[in-house]
């Protein structure tokens, strides 16, 4: 029997025709909300976020949920307060992948203005409460940090970079801050992996660099990374080589121990010191460029004590256990601030204070730091 091809009605055309379209216009969207994925991901941060290194840590083939702002002006473009160049340099993107994680970058021009002062942090902060934050090395001026360093703890597989940028223009610099979390069997514990939590952060400085013209020094590509050092990692204070290097041990104060990381050009350097079995009694801190200037911001806002803050004067004494040194530090940049503060505000070291004990340790830990980042010989509160 021969086959005939059916006959198509006018009405049958136009339906066809009518599906046709339908087909063509939902390929189309498929296509244009692919393409809209990539071209938010590529202007993410400005810009400037590795879109490849992006998608490597988080999924090559993940659905990316992609948000982003920026706002400001950064170098010659900044406006003046005070007399002085101030920078709203401000952007923020985060990228997130159901199932996987997500990646949060924070982008900060340096100084900034004065009218940001105590409203808030000035730039994004990087964990340390209970861990101390490590450097990145390999060149960089940067931390890695984490609210915990051990296995199988709930945030685990959660780190932040920061990375500072001192910029060729005088006082200038750029401060990248990358808040990665990872979900799943990832862990900070596996040394093959931590370099996945920093390569977008200094991948971002690199291009963040270029595209606002800082023209700053840039490290290496970073292979390898320390985690971040817990509560139990002490060890006897007379054989600390890093950031406890130098400072003296206290019979009476029973200060023995210490906790530290190597300074290794890091914006913000942390000594933890304590008794015998490690309970902390003194934290010493440094900070450099943005941090010092945040932090100063934050004790103008938090203290008053008869308006003697560290945001007044280069050295001098806080409440009735602690005291902050300064130093003026090379080509323009913020004043280095360092601290001394008793660990437990409500404990016996601040009932009884050591002072001379606390203006040595302070002396000593300053110093260090002070000769390792190139600053002047620090100013030191009085007795």
């Amino acid at each position: 029997m021969a086959l005939t091809r059916p006959t198509l009605t006018r009405r049958g055309v136009r339906a066809l025709a009518a599906v046709a379209v339908a087909l063509a216009a939902l390929t189309g969207a498929i296509v244009w909300f692919a393409g809209s994925e990539d071209r938010a991901l590529d202007g993410a941060c400005d810009g400037v976020l590795p879109v490849g290194d992006v998608r490597s840590v988080l999924g090559e083939d993940a659905e990316l949920d992609v948000t982003n702002h920026t706002e400001g002006a950064f170098g010659d473009k900044a406006a003046k307060s005070g007399g002085k160049r101030a920078n709203s340099l401000s952007v923020r993107c985060r990228i997130a992948a159901e199932g996987t994680g997500h990646i949060a970058v924070t982008i900060a021009g340096s100084p900034r203005p004065r009218a940001e002062y105590g409203y808030g942090e000035l730039y994004a902060a990087v964990p340390a409460s209970h861990t101390l934050p490590v450097p990145l090395g390999n060149g960089w001026s940067g931390l890695f940090a984490a609210e915990t360093a051990r296995l199988d703890d709930a945030e685990d597989g959660t780190a932040t970079t920061a990375v500072l940028l001192d910029c060729a223009r005088r006082g200038d610099s750029l401060l990248i801050t990358v808040e990665t979390a990872l979900r799943g069997a990832t862990t900070l514990d596996d040394p093959a992996v931590r370099p996945d939590f920093v390569r977008t952060a200094t991948a971002t400085a690199e291009a963040a660099n270029d595209h606002w013209g800082c023209g700053a020094r840039l490290g290496t590509p970073v292979r390898t990374v320390g985690l971040p050092v817990n509560e139990d990692e002490y060890e006897p204070l007379l054989g600390a080589k890093g950031t406890c290097a130098a400072v003296p041990t206290a019979s009476r104060s029973a200060v023995s121990t210490a906790r530290e990381t190597a300074r290794d050009r890091a914006p913000r350097e942390s000594c933890v010191l304590g008794t015998r079995d490690g309970s902390p009694l003194y934290r010493l801190e440094a900070y450099y460029g943005p941090y010092a200037e945040d932090a100063r911001s934050q004790y103008t806002r938090d203290y008053d004590y008869e308006n003697v803050t560290p945001a007044e004067k280069p050295a001098g004494r806080l409440g009735q256990s602690a005291y902050w040194a300064g130093a003026t530090c090379p080509r323009g940049a913020e004043s280095a601030l360092y601290l001394i503060r008793a660990a437990d505000a409500d404990g016996e070291t601040r009932r009884r204070p050591d002072l001379a004990y606390e203006r040595a340790a302070l002396a000593a830990f300053a110093a260090a730091s002070a000769e390792h980042h190139g600053c002047a010989s620090p100013s030191l509160p009085g007795g």
